[in-house]
């Protein structure tokens, strides 16, 4: 079987940058501290899957200073591979990157930084998907998905995707189908993008980013995609 490579897609967690939706909750410093603690959760998390190889596909690019101060233990920050995500829309980033590592003779787990729920077990789980189906994939609630494995590429998984809608999972679904490839969807995840998706932290990280309480089980997330890690 082919190796696995797991590519973090991220944005840089600086004040005003990252996480910007989270700003009238949390303000423009504890967004960017939620993205930060978010993006080293994912590294740490992807390192201890031990699947294979872990990217980190960034912008801005990687000489940007702003990575030289993201506080990454040092162990980390030099077991990760970095690469640029580029220019272009996401559509266009996601499928470059995909492109690049699956012609390269690896399969490809591509999830963003923003989805606490994704651990450890789910990673292997897509993993090990791969080794019997073409694609996996991990929905989330506001109907965008946390992972999106590939063993093979085909532009048409990104192109003319609306990307920030809750049909991102189902219509890439539909357009495996129409390539006609085997694909394991799993468990529903819940990743941050707005004030009511504060609810599914961990309840300690609620705690340190002073998460109030109004935040509720009624409330409804934002129809979003993990990947834009705004």
């Amino acid at each position: 079987m082919k190796p696995v490579r797991i590519v973090i897609f991220a944005k840089a967690p600086q004040p005003g940058f990252a996480k910007t939706r989270l700003i009238p909750a949390l303000g423009s410093q504890g967004a960017a501290d939620l993205a930060r603690r978010m993006l080293i959760r994912t590294l740490e998390v992807a390192l201890a899957a031990e699947v294979g190889p872990v990217e980190l596909c960034v912008t801005p690019c990687v000489l940007n200073p702003v990575w030289q101060t993201l506080a990454i233990a040092s162990e980390v920050h030099n077991a990760v591979h970095w690469s640029d995500q580029g220019n272009g829309a996401l559509g266009v980033r996601l499928a470059r990157a995909a492109k690049r590592v699956i012609e390269s003779g690896e399969s490809i787990l591509l999830i963003g930084s923003d989805c606490p729920e994704l651990d450890v077990a789910e990673l292997q789980q897509a993993a090990y998907a791969l080794q019997h189906t073409d694609a996996a994939l991990f929905p989330t609630a506001d109907g965008g998905y946390a992972l999106l494995g590939l063993n093979h590429f085909h532009p048409s998984l990104f192109e003319g995707m609306a990307w920030s809608t809750d049909t991102v999972a189902f219509e890439t679904l539909c357009r495996f189908g129409h390539l006609g490839w085997s694909v394991q969807s799993h468990s529903m995840l819940h990743d941050i993008d707005e004030h009511a998706d504060l609810k599914w932290l961990p309840k300690d990280w609620q705690e340190d980013h002073h998460v109030q309480s109004e935040v509720g089980s009624g409330d409804q997330p934002d129809q979003h995609l993990c990947f834009t890690c705004g």
